[in-house]
């Protein structure tokens, strides 16, 4: 008898890595340097496809940072209506804990979990903010993208989690580290109008 093909983890791997449909915000920057912000529309441990203002040609090298995820970095492979879609090169482990983060953000969508998002996200036009940590020292932090109830912020420092901060004038409270920061949640819900100023204030 003639050995089976073994084609079981191809189809293994395919089940593993299946495409799930999320709304993540986010930024990323091509070869040239300059960065979009840009918003996924699905996406596997292997791959993203998302809607991209700057669009580069098959093959460029692209860095996103992506809200929830952090950092992924990979080429672009194809060219979608308003986007791209992009492999995502990481490490076993790294693709196991992506897995896991999409599976969470799929379930959170479905489930309606209390961190769904309740508001919009929007990328402020002065990213740069000041935080002030729990003892009183300030540092310098990137917001990601913020709503009326809570930011997404990039810093070298995480606060610890559920420590009361301002950004800017607004006090919040950690919720989440990401890795390449963490996430806030406003102690009062903003108003859209002064949302901007009220963080960025210095």
């Amino acid at each position: 008898m003639l050995p089976q093909p073994s084609i079981q983890p191809v189809r293994e791997e395919r089940r593993r890595y299946q495409r799930v449909k999320v709304h993540l915000l986010g930024r990323y920057m091509l070869p040239d340097r300059r960065e979009y912000p840009c918003q996924v529309i699905n996406m596997s441990p292997g791959g993203v496809a998302m809607l991209a203002p700057g669009i580069g040609n098959v093959g460029d090298r692209v860095v996103a940072y992506l809200d929830h995820i952090g950092r992924v970095e990979g080429k672009i492979t194809r060219m979608i209506d308003n986007g791209f879609a992009m492999t995502v090169g990481a490490t076993p482990r790294k693709r196991d804990k992506l897995a896991a983060q999409l599976t969470w953000l799929a379930n959170r969508d479905i489930l309606n979990l209390p961190e769904d998002r309740r508001h919009d996200r929007i990328v402020p036009r002065n990213p740069i903010a000041i935080l002030t940590l729990e003892d009183g020292s300030r540092m310098s932090c990137r917001i990601i993208d913020m709503s009326r109830s809570g930011a997404a912020i990039a810093a070298e420092q995480k606060p610890p989690m559920n420590s009361q901060v301002l950004l800017g004038r607004v006090q919040a409270r950690v919720v989440r580290h990401l890795e390449e920061g963490f996430a806030l949640e406003f102690i009062h819900e903003q108003l859209e109008e002064t949302l901007e100023d009220s963080v960025t204030a210095r």
